[in-house]
This record gives C-alpha cells, sequence and structure tokens, in this order.
C-alpha cells in the first residue's frame, strides 16, 4: 500500500527545550507582575469601569474577562517551574522495580514487557510498521517482549499479519467500552509486568525501554508518559513556489520579490496546528513537580500492580455510589430513616454482581479518568512521569473533519468528566495536583467567554455602545501593561516553542467546543469514533460556518463603524473606541481565518505527481 507519509520517514523529533533556570526565574518574575495588573484591571473594571447605561453588555464582557483571567492564574501556576524526573539506569532484574516488601521482591527474573496495538478499522499494511519498528525494541539485559495486536474489528486478514509477523492476536466477541474495553479484555490474558499502550499507528524507537523502565526503580511510579510526535505534519510551501503553481512564472517572480521585502514566507504549515510540543515539553513536562502529568495514552508505559489497584478502586467506588443512590431512593419511598441492614447487603451483593469491573474506565477519556484515580489513591500514593524526549512517532489527522472529530472527543471527554466526576472535589489529592487538572478541565470550558471576546467588538461596530465607561488614557493605563506583561511572561514561559497558532486555534476552537459542552449537559454520552489515518477527499466548508459568520460581522461591523464615524452619518464613536476595537477585530478575524483556510487545505503535490501533471499539460497543449 502506498502511504502518503513514507516521504516524511526520514524525519527526526525536536529535541526538549533546554531547562534555564535564569530564564525561568524571569518568567515567574513577570508572572507574577503580569497576574497582580491582572487583579489591579479587573478591581477597576468592575469596580469603575462599568457602562452603567448598557449593563446587558458590559457585565457579559467583565465576566468572560474574570473568566480568563481565573484561566491565566491556572495556566501561569502550570507553567511555574520545571523539575525533571531524574533519569536511572535501566533495570536488570523485576526486583528493581518493586519494594523490599514486595511479594516479587528478591526476583531476579527478567523483567516481562506487554506492547498493546489496539485496533478497529486501520489498514492491516499501516499496522505492520507499527509492528515492524517495536520489533526493533532493544534493551541491554535479558528482557520478555511480547506484542500484542488487539483487533477489534475481527478481521481473518489482521490475524494472518500478527500469524506472519509472529506477534499475539487478541480480539473478543463483542465491543463493549470501545478502546478501553479492548485494553481490558487484554489485560485479562496477558501478565507482563509492564504495559506499553500505542495506537494502531504508533512507531515505538528502539530506545523506548532503555530510555524509561529506569524510572520504574521507584516502586511509587505508575505510569511514565512520552511526548507524541506527528512526523508526519506538513512543512508548508514557499510562497514563490505556491504562487509559480497557481499563476506561473510570473508569480514566482513575484513571490520572491515579497520575500526579499518581509523574509521567507510559508504557506500551509502545520494547517491543523496539531504540533503536539508545546503540551508535552511545556505543560505536561511542567507539573512533574507536583506529581499531575496525567496520562495520554498512545506511547506510555505502566505498570500492570498499579492499572489493576486503579480498576480496584474505581470498582469499589462504583458500588460505594450506586448502593448510597438506591438506598436513598428507599428511604425516600418508605419514609424510614435507614435500610434494614439485611435488605442493604443484599442490595449490594445485586450491584456487585450487576457492576462490570474494568481495569479501564469505560470512557471516552480512560486515560486521564485512569490518572485522576490513581493520583488521588491515599494509601498507595503512586507517582507519574512526564519523559521529555520523544520515544515515538506517529500520524496526525490530515483534513479538518478528522480533526474536529478528535477535538470534539477529547474536549467532551474531559468535560464530561469535569461535570460528572470532578477531580477538584475529590479526596486525595492535594491542592496543587487539584490546580493542574482545573487547568486542563476550565480549558475546555472556554467557548462560553470566547464566544463573548468574539461578539463585544461587532456590537461595538454596529450599536457605537461602548461596553466599558470610556476608551479613555485612564483605560488605556490599566489595559496596555496588564497585556503587554502577559504576552511577555507568554513568550518567556515557551521559550523555543511556537505559541502564536496555537493562541489563535483555541480562539476559533469555539464551535467545537460548545458542542462539546452542550452535548455533556444534555447528559448525552461522548462517541469513540476511532480517528481516520488517511486524508479524508474534499473540502470542509460547512464545518466552518460560525467561523466564516465571525470573519464576515467582523469585516462588515468594522468598515460600517468606521464609514460612519468619517461622515457621521451613524452613531457616537469615539476615536479610542474605533481603534482599539479595530486591533481587537482584526486578531479575531485572524484567528478565523486561520480556521477556514484549514478547510479548505489540500497538500501540495508531490515532485512526482507535479512532473505528472506538467507532461500532461504539455501533451495536451494546455
Amino acid at each position: 500500500m502506498d502511504f502518503y507519509f513514507k516521504e516524511f520517514e526520514h524525519r527526526k523529533p525536536p529535541e526538549p527545550v533546554p531547562h534555564s533556570m535564569s530564564r525561568e526565574l524571569l518568567y515567574q518574575y513577570l508572572a507574577t507582575c503580569n497576574l497582580t495588573l491582572g487583579l489591579w484591571y479587573l478591581w477597576w473594571r468592575w469596580s469603575f469601569a462599568l457602562n452603567y447605561d448598557a449593563m446587558w453588555f458590559a457585565f457579559p464582557l467583565a465576566f468572560a474577562e474574570s473568566c480568563a483571567f481565573v484561566g491565566s492564574v491556572l495556566f501561569t501556576f502550570n507553567l511555574w517551574k520545571t523539575k525533571d524526573e531524574p533519569k536511572r539506569p535501566p533495570p536488570h532484574t523485576i526486583d528493581e522495580c518493586v519494594s523490599d516488601d514486595s511479594p516479587e521482591g528478591g526476583d531476579t527474573r527478567p523483567i516481562s514487557i506487554d506492547v498493546f496495538f489496539p485496533t478497529y478499522d486501520e489498514e492491516p499494511e499501516l499496522v505492520r510498521l507499527s509492528i515492524q519498528d517495536a520489533q526493533k525494541i532493544r534493551y541491554p539485559y535479558d528482557i520478555e517482549i511480547k506484542i500484542f495486536i488487539l483487533d477489534d474489528g475481527k478481521r481473518p486478514d489482521m490475524a494472518a499479519l500478527a500469524q506472519e509477523m509472529g506477534v499475539e492476536y487478541i480480539t473478543r466477541e463483542n465491543n463493549v467500552g470501545f478502546k478501553a474495553g479492548n485494553l481490558r479484555n487484554a489485560l485479562e490474558q496477558t501478565y507482563g509486568d509492564f504495559i506499553v499502550i500505542c495506537d494502531a499507528d504508533t512507531r515505538p524507537f528502539p530506545t523506548i525501554l532503555e530510555n524509561t523502565i529506569g524510572y520504574f526503580r521507584d516502586p511509587d511510579v505508575a505510569w511514565v508518559q512520552t511526548p507524541q510526535w506527528f512526523f508526519d505534519l506538513p512543512e508548508g510551501e514557499r510562497l514563490p513556489k505556491w504562487l509559480n503553481r497557481k499563476v506561473g512564472r510570473f508569480g514566482a517572480m513575484l513571490g520572491r520579490g515579497i520575500e526579499r521585502f518581509y523574509g521567507p514566507v510559508t504557506l500551509g504549515e502545520d494547517p491543523y496546528v496539531n504540533d503536539p510540543q508545546m503540551f508535552y515539553d511545556v505543560i505536561q513536562r511542567r507539573r512533574n513537580w507536583v506529581n499531575a502529568s496525567f496520562c495520554c495514552g498512545a506511547g506510555s508505559i505502566h505498570r500492570r500492580e498499579a492499572v489493576m489497584e486503579a480498576a480496584l478502586r474505581s470498582y469499589s467506588e462504583q458500588i460505594s455510589k450506586e448502593h448510597r443512590e438506591v438506598e436513598k431512593q428507599i428511604r425516600k419511598i418508605t419514609k424510614e430513616k435507614s435500610v434494614d441492614s439485611e435488605v442493604s447487603d443484599n442490595l449490594r451483593q445485586e450491584i456487585i454482581f450487576d457492576t462490570e469491573f474494568t481495569p479501564y474506565k469505560f470512557h471516552v477519556s480512560e486515560d486521564i479518568y485512569t490518572s485522576i484515580v490513581l493520583h488521588s489513591d491515599t494509601e498507595r500514593n503512586w507517582r507519574s512521569v512526564q519523559h521529555p524526549e520523544v520515544e515515538s512517532k506517529m500520524l496526525s489527522p490530515q483534513d479538518l473533519q478528522t480533526w474536529t472529530v478528535q477535538r470534539f472527543k477529547y474536549s467532551g471527554g474531559s468535560i464530561d468528566i469535569f461535570m460528572n466526576d470532578n477531580p477538584i472535589l475529590r479526596k486525595g489529592m492535594d491542592w496543587k495536583q487539584k490546580m493542574m487538572y482545573g487547568a486542563s478541565f476550565w480549558s475546555n470550558l472556554s467557548a462560553v467567554w470566547n464566544i463573548i471576546f468574539l461578539l463585544c467588538p461587532i456590537i461595538y461596530f454596529l450599536t457605537s455602545i461602548a461596553p466599558v465607561s470610556a476608551y479613555d488614557v485612564t483605560f488605556y493605563l490599566h489595559f496596555i501593561p496588564f497585556v503587554l506583561t502577559a504576552e511577555l511572561a507568554m513568550m518567556v514561559g515557551t521559550w523555543g516553542v511556537s505559541g502564536y497558532k496555537g493562541k489563535t486555534n483555541f480562539l476559533s476552537f469555539f464551535p467545537v467546543n460548545m458542542r462539546a459542552l452542550w452535548t455533556v449537559l444534555r447528559g448525552r454520552k461522548i462517541s469513540f469514533p476511532t480517528t481516520p489515518k488517511e486524508r479524508q477527499t474534499g473540502t470542509f466548508g460547512k464545518l466552518v460556518i460560525p467561523q466564516k459568520i465571525i470573519f464576515g460581522l467582523s469585516l462588515f461591523s468594522m468598515g460600517f463603524a468606521w464609514f460612519s464615524y468619517l461622515t457621521g452619518a451613524f452613531g457616537n464613536y469615539s476615536l479610542g473606541g474605533l481603534i482599539f476595537n479595530s486591533f481587537w477585530t482584526v486578531n479575531n478575524m485572524m484567528a478565523m481565518w486561520g480556521m477556514i483556510a484549514a478547510a479548505y487545505w489540500s497538500p501540495p503535490p508531490t515532485d512526482k505527481e507535479q512532473e505528472q501533471q506538467e507532461s500532461e499539460e504539455l501533451e495536451y497543449g494546455i
């Protein structure tokens, strides 16, 4: 099978951003200044800068600014410091990975590893590439490595592939629990000390075990997450080459002239902002110091004991919760203060019989759910480690439809946990861990205030009504220092990792985010679709209709307001208000444009395809 990503096989992953204590201290200083200025700004906004003649407009904006500031506080705490877990040499035997009082203490047998590749409808040839790389995994000492294809598609060609490549094949009669159920089924039939979780397209590097198993010398380490790296991200096309394809030689000359003045211009580089370096190298890595980096599925290594203990704890909690709820209903019906002990015992037995025991929560975000259970275990005090180096490569969503499905699943899963089993209210975690989890969940609620930020300048332009008391010098004296220090702190705090695209993507993400929130609020379940590994054909303009509406309204309203101001035809605009809201609107439009352009993006033709196209044009005289 001819895969599109074969031309990217030569790519190498980025190195982790080196830690700098001086840069970290500078970030902490700037972030502290920013939060102080933010509190000052919000105090002034609520106390003196509301437009009391238009509270219907003023209050939502002040509310949105307050919500965004809460997010800034959480994000600042997340980025506060970097403290990588010290690397330790790979253990020789299993007794080096357990406590002295463990039944396996003193056991000098080699470590056993199970490598899981859950699959449902992915191409067998794609899985073949993953298995081939997994078979190259090395370790400096004797070790037992077993590779398993976990086929929820029950496909004969996948079973044949497993037999051909000499790996194990596991399937089941149903698809209960989807991926989580697939993993549970495999755990019941395997026995490795540690489990490497992969996706069907995960291509582990030979070093994945020798660089990570050493962390498990600490018997309290439950899992190690390695960064996910998408090796197929589009590199984009330089402006002269793109113009040459579109309009010919004159376009190429024009493109070179623009670049000579402006510098290199690349179009179509990572159009869906899939690069996960910001998440793994900055956000996750800086959670190590409070033991709050969570599992993200593919590329993670788990201690089997921890997975099973999390399952037992969740099982017990679920039974107790259902038992309390049923007893509450019985007391309500019978008007009794308590339920008879014999009835209560029988009731618990029935619940135990009806409740399924599962090592992985049957949830669209089973990885973060398991992380929460283990981090809140006060008896065992499990730890997690975010490993800084990339140890595998995988494929990214190649079209907006696939990207939307994936983001909806991630956002909906997080919101569902926040609404129904909020870790902030859960016993067992300390306040630092709750702050870190809170940062993740709060960001998934951002569509609520991002919509307000998108609509406010449009409303001002169309009505000339300001949400603040005045766009005067006092306003700018409070606003500009807050924004400038925020940008400086962000720049220093994420040094070495590009962040602008991520910020604009975060703003333009609002329709998917809002849909996920609405789905959870209605009590609907978030579905478990697999992410397609091939680009879906066509364009996806329908998916960005909300962004198009915002872009169009922003452009029209800004033109209308400036025309009205210059001609005096309508409204009571101030020059300060027009300038401020114009900058605001341009920023919003740039964010929307990135998502709109992504809907119509298609990869440029390869050199071979370009040559074929040119030969056809010559043949037909085009």
